[in-house]
């Protein structure tokens, strides 16, 4: 299992390449609206991000996990998610990690998973839409942002 360090330094790389992220988005909208498929993708990561944390805290939000959000909208909420990310992680012990969440998805099934499990997962999966995110800008003609993790940690953008 990951330290809770490594979970605060991937969600530190997970803030600053939504961060990016957006930025590309930003850039291509100057030029044109930012592809719509794109900006969707961008609004379910800022949605779902917020729906896992939803589910660790047991805190009852509803979170539609398809929103439609303008760009800015999209900024407001990434950032606010950054930031209860960390007032979250900051505030537990690894103690925490291996503790059972008990939840149902949004096809209505009911699944436990390790709070560990669900933080990793929350990282995962907006990776796996940024890179939607960067293939259907490179479609369109833009220029992607540059999210790989490794590139984050080598220019000290995630220490």
């Amino acid at each position: 299992m990951q330290s809770l360090d490594d979970i605060r330094r991937l969600f530190a790389y997970d803030a600053w390449a939504n961060r990016e992220t957006l930025a590309s988005l930003r850039s291509a909208s100057s030029r044109s609206a930012p592809p719509e498929q794109a900006l969707r993708w961008m609004a379910h990561i800022a949605a779902t991000e917020g729906l896992w944390l939803s589910r660790i805290l047991a805190d009852g939000e509803r979170v539609v996990v398809w929103p439609e959000l303008t760009l800015g909208e999209c900024e407001e909420r990434t950032a606010a998610m950054a930031r209860r990310w960390t007032v979250y992680l900051d505030g537990i012990t690894s103690g925490e990690l291996p503790r059972a969440v008990t939840y149902v998805n949004s096809q209505g099934e009911p699944w436990t998973s390790t709070v560990a499990d669900i933080l990793t997962h929350t990282v995962m999966h907006s990776v796996h839409h940024r890179a939607q995110i960067a293939a259907e800008l490179r479609r369109h003609g833009h220029t992607p942002a540059y999210t790989d993790f490794i590139h984050a940690v080598r220019r000290g953008f995630v220490e």
